[in-house]
């Protein structure tokens, strides 16, 4: 035989194409299916269910991809707003809006509140539902919460109070369930129609066959839990600090309260409610420094009121004989924890009383008030803020009647002769408020040396309801003298935990004595007092026609608030407060 010689072998194509595939290197998928081969049953089943898996995952991924790309075309795209940041967030549904062919309904009909719905049906039983009772409701969702894609839960607030909205698929009549309820989001005003139910878990809740957005909130609202905490923000923004400090709105109401008791009060004992005018040509009726407006017309600078006083007396002289007024007062002085420059007050002139029938009817007005809306004569007050021990206030009558004077004698142990322009006397006072190094500016005439001693003496440690009376001429320019006590006054203010409450009189309406107390304001105004009084020659001519014996009263609304919803600021009862330019 001859040796074998490879090179001289004669091969076929066909042989030459099989050599050459053996002898080519194999590729991943072709050695792992030689592998696999080699695996056991168990393992190659196992590998296959993943592969199988795999395809389905990306086949999935694919239509969702091409579902987002058609969605993104048609305007339909659903975004976690909640994620975005606020300027993203406003442009989102400013976008949004735009696609709506009606974002600003005109009207819904609504045909019961949220409260009165929670009360007709707080009773029926867990898991019922009453299919047959349609109701329309609307209110602002506090939160909006899924759970799947045909339910979904929304706390609609309005009049104070919440109700759950239980969206289902199931009961949904009017448009796509998924479209409509892809417009609201948590700030959105919302309209509801449908059916009430409560629950599983007994919560009452509307089952809607509609729903519909209202009215669109463009900002992100911070959630429930954060609540809205800055002063600035809340005094600026009233509305945020309504939406989302359920809080305010008790103040608010309790301040209402308020001012309807003083109304029925006074209404029903023969009051008649007036107005007279916010511009005066002189800021008379209170010591207080006025703001001035110009009126163009008459190329006129007017006075902004101080206090109704004044034109009300007009009033009682014209046979009123019993007026009253609740609005608006304006002085330009400064902004602190109790002091804002415009507040709203109550006066009120009652024909032949005087000031002891007006602390009765005090008494009266303000412990029957506390008792209707708080519940109770004892409240509890935090003077310092909600973070502060509290004292308790008791408006239990009688109060306590403080003569000003004679306290003042008694506590600092001097005596004070009674005609206060005397200038031993004057010394007298100016050596005490030195003494007790009590800060008085000039000019230091006897009515503000009396007042920062009166602070010092008496007001400060004043807590539960106490009458200061009698007090000096000098510092009451428009109260009638005392019948039996030279140089002081019928007069008395009302204190609470050292804050002035009200202030009353037996009203002089002597015109002599009156012109006398006006140039006596007038000297004081040129001496550098730019809370005196001018001299109103007017009223003077109208006391000359006859003021019958009268007693005069007002009262600070605001402050009487603070006490009664236990706030320590005045800003927190009022509205929109004044404040500094941003």
């Amino acid at each position: 035989l001859k040796p074998f010689r490879p090179q001289s072998l004669r091969v076929t194509p066909s042989h030459s194409e099989s050599l050459h595939c053996k002898a080519r290197p194999r590729g991943p998928e072709a050695m792992e299916a030689e592998k696999g081969d080699r695996l056991p049953a168990a393992e190659r089943k196992r590998l296959k269910k993943e592969q199988e898996a795999k395809a389905r995952a990306e086949e999935k991924a694919k239509k969702a991809a091409e579902k987002a790309e058609q969605a993104q075309a048609s305007g339909k795209v659903e975004e976690k707003l909640e994620d975005l940041d606020p300027s993203k967030y406003r442009e989102n549904r400013i976008a949004a809006l735009k696609r709506l062919s009606d974002p600003y309904p005109h009207k819904w009909d609504v045909n019961i509140s949220i409260p009165a719905l929670i009360e007709k049906y707080k009773d029926i039983e867990a898991g019922a539902h009453l299919e047959s009772e349609i109701v329309s409701i609307a209110g602002r969702v506090k939160n909006k919460r899924t759970s799947g894609a045909k339910l979904m839960f929304y706390d609609l607030f309005a009049d104070g109070v919440r109700v759950q909205v239980m969206c289902q698929a199931q009961h949904h009549e009017d448009g796509d369930f998924e479209e409509e309820h892809a417009k609201i989001n948590r700030g959105d005003i919302m309209g509801v129609r449908g059916f009430v139910g409560k629950s599983n878990k007994g919560e009452l809740s509307v089952f809607p066959k509609a729903v519909k957005l209202l009215a669109t909130c463009l900002h992100m609202l911070p959630k429930d839990h954060q609540g809205l905490k800055d002063q600035e923000v809340r005094y600026r923004r009233r509305y945020l600090d309504l939406m989302l400090n359920e809080d305010v709105r008790r103040t608010f109401y309790i301040r209402s309260k308020i001012v309807n008791f003083i109304r029925h009060f006074l209404d029903s004992r023969g009051f008649l409610e007036v107005e007279t005018p916010m511009m005066n040509m002189i800021a008379g009726g209170a010591t207080a420094k006025p703001f001035i407006t110009h009126h163009n017309e008459l190329d006129l600078d007017l006075y902004m009121r101080v206090a109704p006083e004044l034109y009300l007396k007009m009033l009682v002289i014209g046979g009123l004989d019993r007026v009253f007024e609740i609005g608006r007062n304006f002085r330009n002085e400064g902004i602190d924890l109790t002091h804002n420059p415009e507040f709203t007050a109550c006066e009120f002139y009652m024909a032949y009383a005087d000031y002891n029938d007006l602390m009765d009817m005090t008494e009266e007005l303000f412990s029957a008030m506390v008792l209707n809306i708080k519940g109770s004569y004892k409240i509890e007050y935090h003077p310092n803020g909600p973070d502060s021990p509290p004292v308790e206030i008791d408006f239990t009558p009688p109060w306590p009647r403080i003569s000003m004077v004679e306290e003042i004698e008694k506590k600092g142990g001097v005596k004070l002769g009674r005609n206060f322009d005397d200038p031993e006397t004057l010394k007298k006072l100016d050596d005490l408020v030195t003494k007790l190094e009590l800060e008085c500016p000039p000019p230091r005439s006897a009515a503000r040396l009396l007042d920062k001693l009166c602070g010092h003496y008496i007001e400060d440690h004043i807590v539960s309801p106490s009458f200061i009376t009698e007090h000096p001429q000098v510092m009451s320019p428009l109260a009638k003298w005392h019948r039996s006590k030279p140089g002081l006054t019928e007069r008395f203010e009302l204190f609470v935990n050292t804050k002035e409450i009200c202030n009353a009189y037996t009203e002089l309406n002597d015109p002599e004595r009156q012109m006398q107390c006006f140039l006596g304001q007038q000297k004081a105004a040129q001496e550098g007092d730019d809370e005196a009084q001018g001299v109103d020659h007017e009223f003077v001519t109208a006391l000359e026609h006859g003021l019958p014996p009268t007693g005069g009263w007002g009262c600070g609304v605001d402050r009487l608030t603070m006490f009664l919803s236990d706030k320590n600021n005045i800003k927190e009862v009022i509205l929109f407060p004044a404040m500094k330019p941003q």
